[in-house]
């Protein structure tokens, strides 16, 4: 295969991946725009945003397997028509119960978009070649999130909410053209039956631990349909474990895998470095709206230098990693996101404005792109050529599990200092109005106005507040990425970028 189709295939499951990783964040800009259409309730709204990604990273293991066997193309294509149609349901739908369906059926095509992807790279690419093409990949999928919600941003101010589903749409035409000119069939002929009880039991076990994440910090930690779904997703994942281990070669997931260094220290850093850029996210928006008063289109901006670094250095992490080791590479970037985060708590401040956090983001952005492609390749590399449809969903299905934690418990993190942190600032405000701020930062931006003359200083005591929240968050985060430097520095993928099981 010539260096012009590799190119060929190389782009067309890139503009797949950018349609799919566009839509996971895409409506989030959207919110009270749909809920006045709909005339839908905030939980309405939220279901609407987080079902997507519940129906993605539910499926990503069973259909990235039946993807192996029926047909790596053949299965692109039929998402790729699944998650199309799906576009053009949503962006028409007439009521919130149809955009639900819509958005279930968008999940779906994705889960069987997003591991078809990688498994083509994996399966298609020689070697020498591998590293370089599953760099782009992974810049693909970290700042095609940031690119997603700024171009989102762009269309909901400039037109209308709806139009948010044009691009989506536009990006899996030109990727179905490509597809069907450039991308080979690949399939691999397996003597077992397929694992449908593996297959099941994932599902629920996902489904619950998802709906855990994202629900949790909305009904509560203690309410009981949040204790039932954690019941019944440690059950299952403890379930699939076992009978995974019975299945053993005929498993959905060699679970014995995981003793081996490349695919446990490759796991367990993509969910962290994921978990973390996704609650960085949570914590950088009411920073850029609340405490700077910029608009979401302006603060999606913002966003966008980290999500340059982290894709220019994406696509230079395996080059760095052929010279130096995986492990060096994985290790360095940890550091580098790491010393982010201590900049942007050592310097954010009321004053000191955008300026402040942008050295903490561009090393965040660094630290991010070198840890992903390395990360990706050892987990690829430690499944055999048969099982790349399932090595690919288990790295997406770890970097959706890492997005939900790090948006859950950092953003629990943020919220807790920022109500312990104000409440010895609110002496003289009336005590209507402080309540409501105790409630959140922009609860508190919106209730300064009623207050008259303790306007500005509200607003700063929220504001300060958030700050220390801020911090707090920050270095919980240092705190994660160093047990995980040391984790990868002492038990990392050994310093060799070859892929043991690939040919």
């Amino acid at each position: 295969m010539d260096a012009r189709q590799l190119r060929s295939i190389l782009i067309a499951v890139s503009i797949a991946l950018m349609a799919v990783i566009a839509s996971v964040s895409g409506l989030n800009v959207a919110q009270t725009h749909m809920a006045v259409e709909f005339g839908a309730s905030q939980n309405t709204i939220l279901w609407i945003i987080n079902i997507y990604t519940l129906a993605l990273a539910a499926l990503l293991l069973p259909l990235g397997a039946i993807g192996d066997r029926l047909g790596r193309k053949s299965m692109l294509i039929a998402g790729l028509g699944v998650f199309g149609v799906a576009g053009v349901a949503a962006g028409l739908a007439p009521t919130a119960e149809v955009m639900l369906a819509a958005r279930v059926a968008g999940g779906i095509g994705a889960a069987m978009i997003m591991p078809i992807t990688l498994a083509v790279i994996t399966s298609t690419f020689p070697e020498e070649e591998r590293g370089t093409a599953i760099g782009v990949w992974t810049g693909v999928a970290g700042g095609g999130g940031i690119l997603g919600m700024f171009l989102s941003a762009l269309l909901v101010d400039v037109a209308d909410w709806r139009w948010l589903f044009v691009l989506p749409v536009v990006l899996v035409i030109v990727a179905l053209v490509m597809t069907l000119k450039s991308v080979p069939n690949s399939r691999e002929r397996s003597a077992y039956s397929f694992d449908t009880v593996g297959a099941l039991v994932s599902t629920v076990a996902v489904v619950g631990l998802i709906f855990v994440l994202q629900e949790g910090p909305e009904r509560g930690w203690t309410a009981p349909a949040t204790l039932i779904s954690l019941a019944v997703g440690l059950i299952a994942a403890v379930g699939f474990v076992a009978w995974e281990l019975h299945r053993r070669d005929a498993s959905l997931l060699d679970v014995r895998l995981f003793r081996e260094r490349g695919l446990a220290g490759g796991s367990i850093t993509l969910l962290v470095v994921f978990g973390v850029q996704a609650g960085i996210a949570v914590v950088l928006f009411p920073f850029f709206q609340a405490v700077l008063g910029w608009s979401g289109l302006l603060s999606t901006l913002a966003l966008m230098p980290m999500a340059v670094m982290m894709m220019m250095t994406s696509g230079l992490a395996p080059k760095l990693a052929v010279r130096i080791g995986s492990r060096p590479t994985m290790a360095t970037g940890i550091a580098l996101a790491a010393v982010g985060l201590v900049l942007m708590a050592l310097f954010v401040s009321v004053d000191g404005g955008y300026l402040a956090i942008l050295p903490g983001m561009l090393a965040m952005g660094v630290g991010m792109g070198l840890s992903m492609a390395p990360s990706t390749e050892a987990i690829t590399g430690s499944l055999p050529r048969e099982k790349q449809g399932v090595a690919s969903a288990l790295n997406d299905v770890t970097r959706e599990f890492g997005t939900a934690l790090g948006v859950a418990l950092l953003g629990a993190l943020l919220s807790a200092g920022y109500r312990s942190a104000i409440d010895d600032r609110l002496q003289g405000i009336p005590q209507g109005a402080a309540d409501t701020a105790r409630e959140g930062i922009a609860n508190a931006v919106e209730v300064a106005d009623s207050t008259g003359s303790h306007a500005q200083d509200l607003l700063h005591a929220a504001q300060q507040s958030f700050v220390d929240g801020w911090q707090e968050a920050m270095w919980a985060g240092v705190a994660v990425m160093g047990v995980l430097f040391a984790y990868i520095a002492l038990r990392g993928p050994k310093n060799s970028t070859h892929s043991p099981h690939l040919p």
